[in-house]
């Protein structure tokens, strides 16, 4: 476990809610420091096996020397194909922290953070092709305005995307501090931090797909877990925690649930908790980023 790369969060409580099984075969679609897998490894007998996945390369040189485990360079919305390549069709448990490692926060050449100057980019697989800076210079006003209000939930998201689109005219936006210094006029006064978070978040949802990501991730979840098997997800915003929770209470993301000719519920998951499981105090005054966490368990029917 690298904890200077990213400390993880609730790590008690998401073991507790996998009910790991020492010679199960376990998945974490989100390896980053590898803080949650290294602690599930210790759980694991020697037949015990885990999967995890990263998309970001930075991630594999956190991967132990363990035979137990299996790293796969790949965003896991590819998780149930890339797991039969490996010769598995069931899991006992999959883990997800949806989270943004410290890490890519802290790399300020990663340009995920309003704390520094840097190229904007924003791409967790660097080989990917779209970046933030192709966002802001290339997407019409329509489409700016879309996901600043969608995934940014910003109030005045129209107005913020007419700027861009009228600054950009006289100069590309290609750093932080120019993105800053463009909309300095809407960011409502005490409240700048909150403000270009929610730009950043809208933009790096955008560029990564990350809700898109997420919804085929859940599907295939339903597919791959034996029953029984517990699908645990940690999210950071509404966005995800409402695709995470109507999913496990529904299997679906919108409507109500789904019922047979005789009114039986047709749906993968029981909710194990009922309520989102949020951390600690304690927790919170170690790890700030712990704060918005919300972890949710569902148990495969």
């Amino acid at each position: 476990m690298n904890s200077a790369y990213h400390m993880p969060v609730m790590l008690d409580e998401c073991l507790e809610a996998l009910a790991i099984k020492p010679a199960g075969i376990y998945v974490d679609v989100t390896f980053g420091g590898g803080g949650h897998s290294g602690a599930l490894l210790k759980r694991l007998s020697g037949s015990g096996r885990l999967y995890a996945f990263d998309q970001d390369p930075d991630a594999a040189e956190n991967v132990p020397d363990d035979n137990r485990l299996v790293f796969i360079p790949h965003n896991f919305r590819f998780m149930k194909n890339h797991l039969r390549l490996h010769g598995v069709t069931a899991v006992d448990g999959i883990l997800a922290d949806l989270g943004v490692s410290s890490h890519q926060f802290d790399d300020a050449k990663r340009g995920f953070s309003t704390r520094f100057d840097a190229l904007l980019d924003m791409r967790m697989d660097q080989a990917g092709d779209l970046n933030a800076r192709d966002v802001l210079n290339a997407y019409s006003e329509a489409e700016l305005h879309r996901i600043f209000g969608m995934y940014g939930e910003i109030q005045n998201a129209r107005s913020l995307a007419k700027t861009i689109v009228t600054a950009r005219i006289e100069q590309p936006i290609q750093t932080v501090e120019t993105l800053k210094s463009m909309i300095k006029k809407l960011v409502p006064r005490g409240k700048e931090h909150k403000y270009h978070a929610q730009v950043f978040q809208a933009l790096r949802i955008e560029v990564n797909k990350e809700l898109e990501a997420l919804q085929d991730f859940l599907v295939q979840s339903a597919a791959v877990l034996k029953p029984g098997g517990r699908l645990v997800v940690m999210s950071y915003h509404s966005l995800e925690d409402r695709m995470v929770k109507n999913f496990m209470a529904k299997g679906k993301f919108k409507g109500e649930v789904e019922r047979d000719f005789y009114g039986n519920e047709l749906k993968p998951f029981a909710v194990i908790s009922r309520k989102a499981v949020t951390a600690s105090p304690e927790e919170i005054a170690r790890n700030s980023r712990a704060r918005s966490a919300k972890l949710r368990i569902a148990e495969k029917l």
